[in-house]
């Protein structure tokens, strides 16, 4: 399929910017300076009001010890899924990219993106590394599926990219509102959150390019059935994000606890709704959010309206049910 001109010229740029604006694991954090060190006292460990949990009355009810104990260690299981996630995500990269013709524009972007998805691996696993936390990270459901990516990337490139931006995009999200919110951050964890936003930026910008010059040339039936399984990607990949029941036992946290937040409360669905609002831009763009699918989204918790432009912050609509 030969990209149009538009598409080219977008990806060419984002590998402009790549080249020059990227950072370096080791070059771009002081790791070792006294500042950045992981202090098990630190309150700034504590998690932040705009987590659900760090805004339920049973962890502020806890000692200050032991919410620094939970959020740390929360913070080390997210780092733990980024390095699951990103690891599928490259592996799928390189499959499809092997595939393209000489001079793809996707080749040389996709090759950008494989080296900053790599430092982002890299600075994942040394946070975990120097927490000292044994992080169970994503799902094992998770884990094995990522295992395909690089046949789905190769036979079915719009899911591909279609589940890595589903995955992409409610990390971002969650981190994006937890740096706006000015609440005391740690500066390792602050530096860590500011170079992965700045580069997922590009990487996400990528997926939005690419879905919306494919997905208007697909076959009416593989359009339909990508359209239809949109929804089911969100909400699967949403979950992996929530404390897994591994997790809870092995920081303590109620079950229970988890559930009601993440799930069943009306912040947790307020909170699902938002992190998929960009996302549902695209889809409405491209024409994939109609009459049949937005009662799916809606039946799942992911619907709700589209942003009117990328990164709008506002007050949620609830979806009426």
């Amino acid at each position: 399929m030969t990209p149009t001109t538009g598409y080219a010229d977008k990806l060419n740029a984002l590998s402009v910017a790549s080249v020059r604006k990227n950072f370096d694991a080791f070059l771009d954090i002081p790791w070792d300076e006294p500042d950045f060190a992981i202090d098990w006292t630190d309150p700034r460990w504590k998690l932040p009001s705009v987590d659900p949990l760090g805004s339920h009355p049973w962890y502020l009810a806890l000692p200050e010890n032991r919410q620094i104990e939970i959020g740390l260690m929360r913070q080390a299981n997210l780092a733990r899924i980024g390095v699951h996630f990103e690891s599928g995500l490259m592996r799928g990269l390189l499959s499809y990219m092997v595939l393209l013709p000489n001079g793809s524009p996707e080749f040389r972007y996709g090759m950008h993106e494989v080296t900053e998805e790599t430092h982002h691996n890299q600075m994942f696993q040394e946070f975990v590394n120097r927490t000292g936390v044994d992080a169970p990270g994503a799902p094992a459901w998770f884990r094995m599926v990522a295992h395909l990516a690089p046949f789905m990337a190769a036979a079915l490139p719009e899911l591909f990219f279609s589940i890595v931006l589903l995955g992409e995009e409610p990390l971002d999200h969650a981190q994006k509102t937890i740096l706006r919110a000015e609440e005391p951050l740690h500066p390792l964890l602050e530096r860590i959150m500011q170079i992965h936003v700045a580069e997922e930026a590009r990487h996400i910008s990528f997926a939005n390019e690419f879905l919306e010059e494919r997905v208007p040339q697909l076959h009416p039936f593989r359009r339909a059935l990508l359209a239809v399984l949109l929804p089911v990607i969100a909400r699967a990949n949403a979950s992996v994000l929530a404390p897994s029941s591994k997790f809870a036992d092995v920081a303590g946290v109620p079950r229970s606890v988890i559930k009601e937040l993440y799930f069943d409360s009306k912040e947790g669905r307020v909170a699902l709704s938002e992190m998929f609002a960009d996302v549902r831009r695209l889809v409405d763009r491209i024409g994939l959010l109609n009459r049949v699918t937005r009662p799916i989204w809606n039946r799942l918790g992911v619907g709700g309206r589209p942003s009117r432009f990328r990164g709008e912050t506002h007050e949620y609509v609830a979806v009426s049910r």
